[in-house]
């Protein structure tokens, strides 16, 4: 197996690492803070941010606008603000969808003759601007990846953009900014990290170096979920673990991917409102009979870094809030009609596959 690894984001881990690396953010003389409506304010995030940038004498403009699930609308608002103020870097502040949204914002400042849905077509002739990124969340592991994942207005489907530039600058890692999360939010980003962690494990690109971060980061998340469907408020020393393997499990999908349960996760999310970590979750069972079936080795591997497969799907399945979501056979078969005129890489990747009539199948009995 060849592969190769490409990860050029300088990344602060620790306690109060924002104000001690504040000369780390000197990306520029103006910058554009992104966040969303709560989450950077009540987690310490935006305060501390704030501190940092007066430190270094630089200037700066607050964009509040972003939603769960960015819209590329709001991203592209966002784009013109940055523009107004003559800021020359994004720092953006909060959980996984100010994250994603801030890489595409730093497209859309430095580019003014794009539309938002133009970001789709990854043609424009301007460097994106910098990006600092803060997350306040334990899930997504955006902190270190090249992707951005985007909801287009007109039609609701969320979107992926990736690439070179789509790469943090730099990344503060403190889990301190994740306190503020309610017990359902942390449930729900840790869901989603599980997920990163375990479809990144069995593709084909998890060899070497990445497998030793899957194998850290497995482990983990599982022993915090299982702690997690027994008690109903979340320690401290559980929410540092949380952050630090989400970090270690964005390793992982940076470079493997995701596979089958995160594209048929965004049908919930997008059509029946189920947050995307518990979306992603509701097809933990079909994914891992399926690595069982066609990773064999790998599977074995898996279950002896969490548990027996019923319990490891049980405990999984009483996290798992699907907000009374029922498909159906039509409604399935409509969904994966999104699939028609390409396999999703994401099919690709899991154990033996994936196809279009399969994710109906699964879509329809999940």
């Amino acid at each position: 197996m060849t592969y190769s690894i490409y990860m050029p984001v300088k990344c602060f881990w620790g306690k109060d690492c924002v104000c001690k690396n504040s000369s780390s953010l000197v990306l520029g003389k103006t910058c554009l803070i992104v966040t969303g409506k709560s989450s950077a304010k009540l987690s310490g995030a935006l305060d501390d941010s704030i501190k940092a940038l007066e430190k270094e004498g630089i200037s700066y403009g607050i964009f509040d606008g972003i939603g769960e699930n960015p819209l590329i609308s709001a991203c592209h608002n966002a784009g013109e603000t940055a523009r107004k103020i003559g800021a020359d870097f994004i720092l953006g502040i909060g959980g996984g969808s100010v994250l994603d949204a801030s890489k595409a914002i730093a497209i859309y400042a430095s580019n003014p003759v794009l539309s938002p849905i133009d970001i789709y077509k990854r043609e424009y002739s301007n460097k994106a601007l910098p990006v600092a990124l803060i997350g306040t969340t334990a899930g997504t592991g955006s902190e270190v990846t090249a992707v951005a994942v985007l909801t287009n207005d007109e039609t609701g489907v969320k979107k992926s953009i990736s690439g070179p530039d789509c790469y943090a600058a730099v990344s503060f890692c403190d889990p301190k900014y994740t306190c503020s999360m309610s017990y359902k939010t942390t449930v729900s980003t840790a869901l989603d990290a599980f997920a990163h962690a375990v479809e990144g494990f069995f593709t084909q690109k998890c060899e070497g170096p990445l497998r030793l971060f899957a194998e850290k980061c497995i482990p983990e998340l599982y022993s915090c979920l299982e702690t997690l469907s027994k008690i109903d408020t979340v320690p401290e020393e559980i929410r540092e673990k949380l952050y630090y393997a989400s970090i270690y499990a964005g390793l992982v999908i940076n470079t493997c991917g995701t596979a089958f349960p995160h594209p048929l996760g965004y049908v919930l999310t997008e059509n029946y409102g189920v947050p995307h970590g518990m979306a992603c979750a509701a097809f933990f069972a079909p994914f891992i009979d399926r690595c069982a079936k066609f990773a064999p080795e790998k599977f074995n591997d898996f279950r002896k870094m969490t548990d027996e497969t019923d319990k490891v799907k049980s405990v999984i399945s009483s996290l798992t809030d699907l907000n009374g979501a029922v498909i159906g056979e039509e409604n399935a078969k409509k969904y994966a009609l999104r699939w028609q005129s390409v396999i999703p890489r994401n099919f690709t990747a899991s154990p033996g596959g994936l196809t279009q009539e399969e994710a109906a199948e699964i879509l329809a009995r999940v």
